[in-house]
């Protein structure tokens, strides 16, 4: 079983692997989201299928609908708050403002 994901103290940023990446939109409706998630689930299902069939067709429009669905979460495309920081998303955690913090998680 997978242990959750580090999340930074901000909650804008999951860990993954030393690398920061967005994290969904907290502001979600938990109805939305979840349709959401769905949808994702469903996307990448699609996905594996269609590597499977060889299909570049299918695999193409399977990719475009896990990115809708990552865009509508709010992991991809415009950032979901509006305080104009910097994105550092897909960003290893020691080049950015969370490193000290990722050292003290004793992940780094």
């Amino acid at each position: 079983m997978r242990s959750p994901a580090l999340t930074t103290p901000d909650g804008r940023y999951i860990v993954v692997r030393g690398r920061l990446w967005r994290a969904a939109n907290p502001h979600l409706s938990p109805v939305a989201r979840q349709a959401l998630v769905n949808a994702l689930m469903a996307a990448r299902r699609a996905v594996r299928a269609a590597l499977a069939a060889e299909d570049p067709m299918a695999l193409a429009s399977a990719r475009a609908q896990v990115d809708a669905a990552k865009v509508g979460l709010g992991e991809r495309g415009p950032v979901w708050r509006d305080d104009g920081a910097q994105d550092f998303n897909r960003r290893l955690v020691r080049n950015t403002p969370y490193a000290a913090w990722h050292a003290d998680q004793g992940s780094g």
